[in-house]
């Protein structure tokens, strides 16, 4: 049976920058395709006014490249503000008010993860309540504890069902697609084990740095960024077994069954490297110690991937901006035509563009038995793609929880990362524009190195 969905929309930190840069272009697309049509109603602790907030809407769309006049109109009339301290009933009495007997709202917290609690307890006394769906951003917890002390915040005033944890890398086409291809085509399952393969890598690289955020980054660095939740959700795609169906349900359950299979990783599996320069950015430490780069060598102890490396680096001022999966078989059981080729291995590209390829051996022209490498490439050249905000904030509208994180794999995934948070290892220096700190090639060592987007 279907969810009944969302009749009102209330999002906390409305004049923030998230808002600017990426909930109000998903807003304006949401009323286009008629899939919000009732109240929009910001809520922020600065004392603005609704038309100032319009306006602060119209412009983000226009710096976005995506103002619709039409859908901006309807936008705007089902749009009103609140400006109020997070912490005083009055600001949840006119949330109530503004509302005007909406039965089913969905309450989105745009908003630091320290508020959560005190914004889910007043949100919890509305007479709305009792139907209504809570989604959060991350960062959710700096580790396992935080973590768990965080759901048990918010299951003081909301049921597990009724929190959706929003991690935007999910609703992504290409990394949709990691699931997709994997479970639609029968040919790679009998590849996809340990007999086959012989180690999987996954590289999220960026060619440059904090960009001014020198103080958020100094609150997070690369592990927690996107190591604890966007790389070991690509992994989770890659490595889990067949959900039993399509179904939220069954795709988290396999989800969180691969992640405990995952051993906790220990210092001599990591290396983290913070790049030259990093320190003399804008909100920065003199003496930082937080990792800009961060590689792991990770083990899954199951049936299916025992004896199998995953690797996951990620890196700030890398050479290129590229996030990418290398899954390399393993070479035939005897070299028939001799020679070194490179083994088979399937390479998806998740961006900036978009492809699927297999490296295989064809034979060279000519008279020798003699190999050379072909690169089979499916490219992707996206459409009308639905923007990731989009997809996930109108999931959550119409209670689709598939694509939100669960209280149980949040907890496994910080179990994993847990042991090696903090100066738990060392902290090497590279250059930019680098691979990163040249002890990361000692993980791969016996698997012929890593493999960069530009080798690709």
């Amino acid at each position: 049976m279907s969810e009944p969905g969302s009749d009102a929309f209330v999002f906390f930190g409305a004049t923030g920058d998230l808002a600017y840069q990426q909930i109000f272009p998903a807003l304006q697309a949401l009323v286009r395709h008629e899939r919000l049509t009732g109240p929009v109603i910001g809520v922020g602790r600065d004392t603005w006014t609704a038309d100032r907030l319009r306006a602060r809407a119209r412009d983000s769309l226009m710096h976005a490249g995506s103002f619709d006049a039409d859908a901006f109109a309807r936008l705007s009339a089902q749009l009103s503000l609140i400006s109020g301290d997070y912490e005083s009933i009055a600001t949840f009495t006119a949330i109530d008010q503004a509302l005007a007997g909406a039965a089913r709202p969905l309450f989105y917290l745009a908003i630091p993860p320290n508020l959560f609690g005190t914004v889910a307890t007043g949100l919890a006394r509305l007479p709305c309540a009792a139907q209504a769906r809570l989604v959060v951003e991350k960062p959710f917890g700096r580790n396992l504890a935080s973590a768990r002390g965080l759901n048990e915040t918010l299951h003081r005033s909301f049921p597990e069902p009724a929190v959706y944890r929003i991690d935007h890398f999910l609703g992504k086409e290409p990394v949709q697609n990691l699931l997709y291809f994997r479970f639609a085509n029968a040919f790679l399952e009998p590849l996809w084990n340990r007999e086959h393969v012989d180690h999987v890598q996954i590289t999220m690289a960026e060619d440059f740095g904090v960009r001014g955020r020198g103080k958020f980054y100094e609150e997070v660095g690369a592990i927690r960024d996107v190591l604890q939740n966007h790389l070991l959700q690509i992994l989770t795609l890659l490595a889990m077994e067949a959900p039993v169906d399509a179904g939220a349900a069954a795709i988290g359950d396999a989800k969180v069954t691969l992640l405990n299979a995952i051993q906790p990783l220990a210092p001599g599996d990591v290396v983290r490297g913070q790049y030259d320069g990093y320190r003399r950015e804008k909100g920065v430490a003199t003496d930082s110690a937080v990792e800009t780069y961060a590689a792991v060598r990770l083990r899954i102890e199951n049936w299916r991937w025992a004896g199998v490396p995953f690797f996951i680096r990620t890196g700030k001022c890398l050479p290129v901006r590229a996030t990418e999966v290398q899954v390399t078989l393993k070479q035939p059981p005897v070299a028939v035509f001799g020679g070194n080729a490179r083994p088979n291995a399937f390479r998806f590209r998740l961006s900036p563009d978009v492809s699927i390829a297999l490296r295989a051996q064809t034979k060279a022209p000519g008279d020798a038995m003699v190999g050379e490498e072909a690169l089979l490439i499916e490219r992707h050249h996206p459409a009308d793609e639905m923007a990731p905000y989009e997809r996930l904030l109108g999931d959550a509208l119409r209670g689709d929880r598939t694509l939100f994180g669960r209280e149980d794999a949040i907890e496994a995934s910080w179990r994993i990362i847990d042991p090696i948070l903090g100066d738990a290892t060392p902290l090497r220096a590279y250059e930019a524009g680098t691979w990163g700190p040249v002890e990361a090639e000692g993980l791969t060592s016996g698997h012929g190195g890593w493999i960069t987007p530009a080798d690709s």
